[in-house]
């Protein structure tokens, strides 16, 4: 899986559509943890698409919230976007937006991580430190049962992901931390930058 955008042209897409500091973060999270994942799950070489696909996963979704996932395919050719990269952003909307299911293993690790990614976000904000870097799995599975915390977060979706990549969810769930971690640092940095512009 390759693509021939940049990610600055894909930043800028973004940044085109969306405005609101929550999304930009969540996107960019996406995108650090899809990097991670990459690496970790043996694909380096496609390590860019992987994080683009990440980054650029709700492109339509601050502007055209009821176009999810429809609209997206749209956008993307305003940067030249590949079928298979289209293909991939499109998928992680599966069954609530979209009828794209996810083949590919990158396409299945965006349609857990995406949700996961936000139930972490949310854990982490809660904690002394804001961060995910002293977040431990048991921690996470307490606010993950409780149905009232991060209501917005389907807990569905995030056992459909397990179950489609065949990891228990505890894996899922180490492994979405350590790809957090992986990244927070840049994106905090990035976040304050892209507030500056």
């Amino acid at each position: 899986m390759k693509t021939e955008i940049t990610r600055q042209q894909a930043l800028q897409l973004l940044i085109k559509y969306n405005q609101e500091p929550f999304h930009l973060l969540h996107a960019l999270t996406v995108e650090g943890a899809m990097r991670w994942y990459a690496k970790e799950l043996g694909y380096e070489e496609e390590e860019d698409f992987w994080g683009l696909a990440g980054l650029l996963h709700d492109v339509d979704f601050e502007k055209y919230p009821e176009e999810h996932c429809t609209k997206a395919p749209e956008l993307l050719k305003e940067i030249g976007a590949e079928a298979e990269l289209i293909h991939a952003i499109c998928s992680h909307g599966y069954g609530i937006c979209s009828e794209v299911e996810p083949e590919h293993e990158m396409e299945k690790v965006l349609f857990a991580a995406d949700e996961l990614t936000g139930l972490i976000g949310a854990a982490a904000r809660m904690r002394p430190s804001k961060s995910v870097m002293d977040m431990e799995v048991s921690s996470l599975k307490k606010k993950y049962k409780d149905k009232r915390f991060a209501a917005g977060c389907s807990r569905d979706i995030i056992e459909t992901g397990a179950n489609n990549l065949g990891w228990p969810l505890e894996d899922l769930f180490e492994k979405t931390i350590l790809a957090m971690r992986s990244c927070e640092e840049d994106i905090n940095r990035e976040v304050e930058a892209l507030k500056g512009k």
